[in-house]
């Protein structure tokens, strides 16, 4: 059984950072392209973030391009998602799930971790 578990979320102000991180277990993890999306009332699931099975060539939603950084480690079955320079507008629930240019439909979805940006 596939199971993520987001953590790391919490509540900073405008300009401060984060680091999310998603415990993956139940397949293989090092096989498997991995993303993040974030979900609000008004927009939905958004795609934020993948990264390749190996590591490499991580992909970014232009929203978030040159302030986040996905990585993984795969000995760890572990993904990261490092946010610099949050926005008011970062504020959302964020999930990890299997998929690289897009959440793949119908990943299973962890708890998800909040990040609530705000003065």
């Amino acid at each position: 059984e596939v199971q993520l578990v987001e953590s790391g979320g919490g509540l900073v102000q405008p300009g401060g950072s984060l680091r999310l991180s998603c415990a993956a277990s139940g397949f293989t993890f090092s096989s498997s392209a991995m993303s993040w999306a974030r979900q609000t009332p008004e927009k939905g699931l958004e795609w934020v973030s993948g990264i390749s099975s190996g590591g490499s060539g991580p992909l970014y939603a232009d929203s978030v391009k040159g302030r986040f950084t996905i990585s993984r480690d795969n000995a760890k079955n572990t993904l990261y998602l490092q946010m610099n320079s949050l926005k008011t507008e970062d504020t959302a629930m964020y999930y990890c799930g299997k998929g690289y240019s897009t959440m793949d439909p119908g990943t299973p979805l962890g708890p998800g971790t909040q990040v609530t940006v705000s003065t």
